[in-house]
């Protein structure tokens, strides 16, 4: 194995811990301020740090968006105010530990739930494998939300609804992250910059019609301050470096080998929750690993030298019950 294999390994690595530390981060910047200012803020930076490291490392010409700009709105806005809004204000309203562990868990199903939607927009149905993978890693949720209590769920109504809300963040950013395969021309980078800067249009749009209806309030320079070091890792850490390491650290390894490594973002949220003086249930420890373990099970079973292997033992099969 050569150096870009460990260099690969590196990048994953260092993605994923950022975005498996991002919710405890994120855990603390909500007791002071909404999740909609708050990645009203975030992403309203993050786009411009983007578009200045586009320019440096593409150049001028790299802004030109071929006349997909809506193509780059609609996905952009899925992916960034989508993902941002909901999936923490399902944590916001769960709230503390719970909060955490919950939206990593869930966030972490996105390869299976990726399969689906694909199946969706192509009509090519997932294998039974994958389908049987997703059943478990769902139990596996169900083990973390109830912490391995099921009969939790008839007294659970709002907080299910909060989980909800979290699923329909994650689908957001795998539609998001199709999205890219209509740029196949383009960079990771221009993807994320273009796209990143016309859904931050949309975010901030929406923030501004919510705290002129009253939904939503301006915060004050106290809330501001209280979130400063939790932004600033949002926008340097879980945003820029970790988006950078990620696309990085897929382009040397695969795709498929990549992907792999969203299994460390509950880890990660679970470590630090652990760190911290937070008690964490056999429950969503056992649901936790339920769900790592099916996405592991259904990213081994997609390898061609794992499909190569079944065609083999189906034919050796057919050939002895004939």
């Amino acid at each position: 194995m050569g150096n870009s294999f460990f260099l690969g390994v590196l990048m994953c690595v260092l993605a994923v811990t950022s975005w498996g530390a991002m919710f405890p981060v994120m855990e603390h910047a909500l007791r002071f301020m909404d999740p909609f200012y708050l990645t009203a803020i975030r992403y309203g930076i993050a786009s411009i740090l983007f578009l200045v490291i586009l320019f440096f490392l593409e150049g001028r010409h790299a802004f030109a968006t071929e006349g997909r700009e809506i193509s780059l709105w609609v996905f952009g806005t899925l992916g960034f105010a989508g993902f941002g809004f909901l999936v923490f204000k399902g944590q916001q309203e769960i709230s503390g530990h719970d909060g955490v562990i919950i939206a990593a868990v869930i966030t972490a199903t996105m390869p299976l739930l990726a399969a689906f939607v694909t199946w969706y927009a192509s009509g090519k149905k997932p294998a039974s494998f994958t389908i049987l993978m997703l059943v478990f890693a769902f139990i596996g949720v169900l083990l973390v939300v109830t912490k391995g209590d099921f009969s939790l769920l008839k007294s659970m109504g709002s907080r299910l609804f909060a989980d909800t809300i979290i699923l329909a963040g994650v689908f957001c950013w795998v539609f998001y992250t199709r999205g890219g395969n209509q740029f196949p021309d383009w960079s990771p980078l221009r993807y994320t910059a273009l796209s990143c800067a016309l859904g931050s249009l949309s975010i901030i749009g929406l923030t501004g019609v919510g705290t002129m209806i009253g939904w939503l309030h301006l915060p004050n320079e106290e809330q501001l301050y209280s979130v400063t070091w939790d932004l600033g890792y949002m926008i340097l850490g879980a945003g820029i470096l970790g988006v950078f390491a990620w696309n990085a650290g897929n382009r040397l390894l695969g795709s498929v080998n990549g992907v792999l490594f969203i299994n460390l973002v509950p880890v990660v949220a679970l470590g630090i929750s652990f760190m911290t003086g937070e008690h964490v249930s056999s429950g969503e420890i056992l649901g936790a690993s339920l769900v790592i373990t099916s996405l592991i099970s259904n990213n081994l079973f997609q390898r061609p030298e794992t499909q190569s292997f079944v065609f083999r033992l189906r034919k050796k099969i057919n050939v002895f019950f004939r």
